[in-house]
């Protein structure tokens, strides 16, 4: 055999079977909730041009800055592979006038994403999310209706440990008098933070809250909480009360202000144990200016994305299982070459029928041909002989059993439902 030359890319992964179906699993999880909860499925571009992420994610922060993968096409535009999927579900809704419908706009997707960044447990360069995004909604019932989405997301996949950090992040103004405030508690110790902080703090000093190096450095820190105005905080109090009687286990968490620039209001993120010291699994929030900087109308949104790499590493580290891969309904076994012929057409039928069924297609004995049924986790087999086909009969054994009975050929489909 000659030596292999290629390999996936690093920061990526081959998903086969067996583990495959587990991901099914959680996308139709994903797809149930938002079915139950009305959304309804959008699907966007992989690449869109690089100014959308510029202007929609922001150009101070990390994805913008250092991990976008971009790229110039034939006609010289720049174009960039999505790294996140609010963008791109907001380009949509404004060029396709979604926002003329007369209800709320509640959307789902679930998708590749990318991003350059050094992959570690849960983290890869091409990783999965399923996010929602609802639009033309300002009541903050609608806030806490899209974080009890998520948070039941993880809790009907089984996993524990799981709870919501809550924060309001103002509107842009208050924004600003608020990096003010925080700008003179952090520029006294601008030289014992990390460079990262530093590049922060001239262009974007609430972002340096996120370090995770330097948290300890922070104790005393002013709170964008004391700077919210009256309705700002009415609000926050209003979303707090709606996840209270849903009893969605949550924690303000005044320090959190999320990666992205677009978020107003509401900003959260679920929180899960399994991952070691990256327990956030995924998050959103508010974003009111939003569709109006991209082009639109002046209209709300919130939503949020989670990552279904941490997902499944959660699922795999608190030994989660769930039970994914469907058994065959019948492994079907010809001995003798008429009834070669006629399991062809037999194994059509039942397939048609809505029936899983399989053969051999290696010319094996029967005993190979058992063990493979074995190893499919086949419900029944049917053994046809020449003898059998002569009389219109297949063998059925039930696989759990044991038990061997006979049945017409064309009661065979009805046997099996």
């Amino acid at each position: 055999m000659a030596e292999m030359k290629f390999k996936n890319p690093t920061g990526t992964q081959d998903l086969l079977p067996g583990t495959v179906e587990k991901w099914q699993f959680v996308e139709g999880k994903a797809r149930d909730l938002c079915q139950r909860y009305n959304f309804r499925e959008i699907r966007t571009p992989l690449f869109e041009q690089t100014e959308l992420f510029e202007r929609g994610v922001g150009e101070t922060t990390d994805i913008v800055e250092k991990e976008m993968y971009t790229f110039k096409d034939k006609g010289d535009r720049s174009m960039t592979l999505r790294p996140e999927g609010t963008a791109g579900v907001v380009r949509a809704y404004v060029q396709n006038k979604l926002y003329g419908e007369p209800d709320v706009t509640k959307l789902y997707y679930i998708a590749p994403m990318f991003r350059y960044e050094r992959p570690q447990a849960g983290r890869y360069r091409q990783f999965h999310q399923f996010g929602i995004e609802v639009f033309g909604a300002a009541d903050p019932s609608i806030d806490a209706e899209v974080i009890a989405l998520g948070y039941s997301f993880t809790k009907e996949l089984g996993l524990s440990g799981v709870k919501v950090e809550i924060n309001s992040v103002g509107t842009p103004e208050i924004r600003a008098a608020y990096r003010e405030r925080l700008l003179s508690f952090l520029t006294p110790m601008k030289d014992q933070l990390c460079s990262d902080c530093q590049s922060r703090m001239d262009r974007n000093p609430l972002r340096v809250l996120d370090c995770k190096k330097d948290q300890d450095k922070f104790d005393g820190a002013p709170s964008i909480l004391e700077s919210l105005d009256e309705a700002c905080s009415q609000h926050f109090e209003q979303v707090k009360a709606y996840l209270d009687a849903m009893e969605v286990n949550y924690e303000v968490n005044p320090r959190m202000v999320r990666g992205l620039d677009y978020y107003t209001h509401t900003a959260f993120e679920f929180k899960a144990q399994g991952i070691g010291a990256i327990d956030t699994v995924g998050g959103g929030g508010r974003y009111n200016g939003l569709v109006e900087q991209i082009g639109g109308p002046d209209q709300t949104g919130i939503g949020f994305g989670i990552g279904l790499e941490r997902i499944m590493l959660i699922l795999e580290h608190q030994s989660i299982e769930l039970n994914a891969v469907k058994p065959l309904d019948v492994y079907l076994v010809a001995l003798g070459e008429a009834a070669e012929k006629e399991i062809t057409k037999i194994i059509f039928q039942l397939r048609s029928a809505g029936i899983s069924a399989e053969r051999d297609y290696q010319g094996r004995k029967m005993k190979a041909q058992m063990k493979s049924a074995d190893r499919l986790q086949a419900r029944y087999t049917a053994i046809l002989g020449d003898d059998e086909l002569a009389k219109g009969e297949i063998a059925l054994k039930s696989m759990e059993t044991g038990e061997q009975r006979t049945v017409r050929l064309d009661e065979l489909h009805r046997e099996l439902c």
